[in-house]
């Protein structure tokens, strides 16, 4: 019994002193006197800083905060992948003779992650194997749960990311550091509304000016402040409005909520270092009222415009002025989509073309022309899972167009849409001119795509020559389109709104594939009399000016979104 107790006693002081250890080397740097607006970062200056890559390409960082557990963002990691870890790195292109290599085995996202409102968005990952500490690499210390962080406490933040909207970091890609104060949550809250809501489990900062920021590629990496000898982890690189925009700070994960989670969750290992990090004074952000009111942590944006007839084509949370490929689209970047269900299961898509009217494939109502086996899904992104901006809308008429070849239907909703920055009309194309090369988008959800939640897809593609029958037809480069993608939109962008340009899958005979894998869908323009009949007037797009009703040309539609990036509002972009 007595050796018993000896061997516990040895084993328990063994854990602590290792504890111990891991609270003692934290946060700690050598030499260090000290992204958007940001400089290079000199070796071992942020030797906590982690570059995670999948499929060879750096996507996200993390923070080092043990020897065997890293902290980033939760949504960085939508779907199970393959990552890799390293740590000491400093350049994404040259040599890095401090690095260590190591495979992660374990992802663990927040379980109240919300992947509409990033709220919570935070993820543990575990290395395949320990890793030794060094000059280049050292865990970075946590904010304690008790821990205040004042407006205007001085940050920093580091990554590989972005050094501007649209801009990639330049070769040989060394890692960022930039300065940014923190912006009070009452603050950045006022700031944001009402295009996102920041709640208590985040952490703002950034200019007022602008200019300096995290952005895209930062998403995961750590944002610190230093107190005494040691660095403290604030927050965890989540999401902003653009990169550096005035007003605009960008919002982190407040990594003081999460004390007892990290602590559960990497119990039997090297704990890590958790260090109260407080402000002297009294804070600032505690004097702040907006002009309008402040909305509360659970509040929806929205942007009704409180008239009978709104504008079409409007997608605040829509940064797709550019980008390439199939992705899950994100709550509010399409919100003229629909999810028509016939008895409770998703079979087609649809647009909200007016308050209460949806557009789609006349194919997909061929089943069932009842009303009341159909309910429309408005705000909707998963068909598994959760939808906190959805409303479920009742139908009280079908109407198909009768005329020869392909055809439409419209489903008339019992009830007005409660519109909202996730919940918005499309413009109906009406004789406007979309130029060869233009770049257009499509969206919906299937079975086979999206995940277990079944997430909505979104895949760019171009416009492309008709030949004779540019007329009545549109053309883009080749599309997957699985059964319930019919009936969705296809989508393009003037510079007075989003204009549905035709309908998926209308007709059984159409989209039409050509030998060049062109896909060929009948204009929308061909059912403007019948939608007219039933519609009435069309809606109008955003500061209409019947004098500019073409698309630019592709080399001026190039143009324009590099001039656009400064202006254009990218809402809620993930950083990565």
């Amino acid at each position: 019994m007595d050796k018993l107790m000896l061997t516990s006693t040895l084993v328990l002081l063994l854990l602590f002193t290792e504890c111990g250890a891991q609270q003692d080397v934290c946060g700690q740097t050598k030499a260090n006197t000290r992204i958007v607006g940001g400089v290079e970062a000199l070796p071992g200056d942020w030797p906590w800083q982690v570059s995670l890559h999948s499929s060879g390409n750096h996507f996200c960082g993390a923070s080092l905060i043990s020897r065997q557990w890293l902290l980033s963002a939760a949504h960085c990691f939508p779907r199970v992948i393959p990552v890799t870890a390293y740590l000491g790195r400093q350049s994404q292109e040259g040599s890095n003779p401090n690095e260590e290599r190591r495979e992660i085995t374990e992802i663990i996202n927040h379980p109240n992650y919300l992947p509409d409102t990033f709220d919570n968005d935070v993820a543990l990952l575990k290395l395949s194997s320990p890793v030794s500490f060094t000059d280049f690499i050292v865990p970075v210390c946590l904010a304690a749960q008790d821990s205040t962080f004042f407006s205007g406490t001085e940050s920093w933040v580091t990554g590989w990311g972005r050094i501007g909207a649209g801009v990639p970091l330049p070769s040989p890609q060394n890692l960022m550091e930039v300065e940014v104060p923190v912006v009070g949550n009452r603050q950045c809250n006022c700031d944001l509304n009402p295009k996102a809501t920041v709640t208590d489990n985040m952490i703002c900062a950034g200019l007022r000016d602008g200019g300096k920021d995290s952005c895209q590629g930062d998403s995961g990496g750590p944002m610190v402040s230093r107190q005494g000898s040691q660095w403290v982890l604030s927050g965890v690189v989540s999401f902003g409005i653009g990169c550096a925009r005035p007003k605009m700070p960008g919002v982190y994960a407040r990594v003081s909520r999460y004390q007892e989670w990290i602590s559960n969750h990497t119990s039997g290992t090297t704990l890590p270092g958790f260090v109260t990090f407080t402000s002297e004074g009294t804070d600032p952000d505690l004097q702040v009222s907006c002009a309008g009111p402040v909305p509360s942590s659970m509040s929806v944006p929205t942007t009704s415009t409180g008239t009978s007839e709104p504008f079409c084509g409007r997608a605040p949370l829509n940064d797709r002025l550019s980008g390439s490929g199939t992705a899950s689209a994100r709550a509010g970047m399409w919100p003229w989509m629909a999810s028509l269900h016939q008895n409770g299961r998703h079979v087609c898509g649809g647009s909200l073309v007016a308050e209460d009217s949806v557009l789609t494939s006349a194919e997909c109502v061929m089943r069932s022309s009842t009303p009341s086996e159909w309910t429309v899904f408005l705000g909707r992104v998963r068909q598994n899972g959760s939808n906190r901006f959805e409303t479920a809308m009742s139908v009280i008429n079908i109407t198909s167009s009768t005329q020869s070849g392909s055809n439409v239907a419209v489903l008339k909703l019992a009830s007005r849409a409660p519109l909202s920055d996730f919940i918005q009309p499309i413009c109906i194309e009406s004789g406007q001119t979309f130029a060869t090369g233009s770049t257009c988008w499509a969206a919906g959800w299937s079975a086979g795509r999206g995940g277990e939640e079944q997430a909505l897809q979104e895949v760019q593609t171009s416009l492309v020559d008709c030949g004779n029958a540019s007329s009545t037809n549109i053309c883009t480069q080749n599309l997957t389109l699985d059964q319930e993608d019919n009936g969705g939109p296809l989508m393009c962008r003037l510079s007075n709104g989003w204009f549905q340009v035709a309908v998926l899958g209308t007709g059984s005979s159409n989209p039409r594939q050509t030998e060049g894998q062109t896909m060929v869908f009948p204009k929308v323009s061909l059912f403007n009399e019948f939608l007219r009949q039933i519609l009435g007037d069309f809606l109008s797009a955003t500061d209409s000016d019947p004098e500019s009703n073409s698309a630019p040309s592709a080399l001026l539609s190039q143009l324009l979104v590099v001039g656009m990036a400064l202006h254009v509002i990218l809402m809620l972009l993930l950083r990565h």
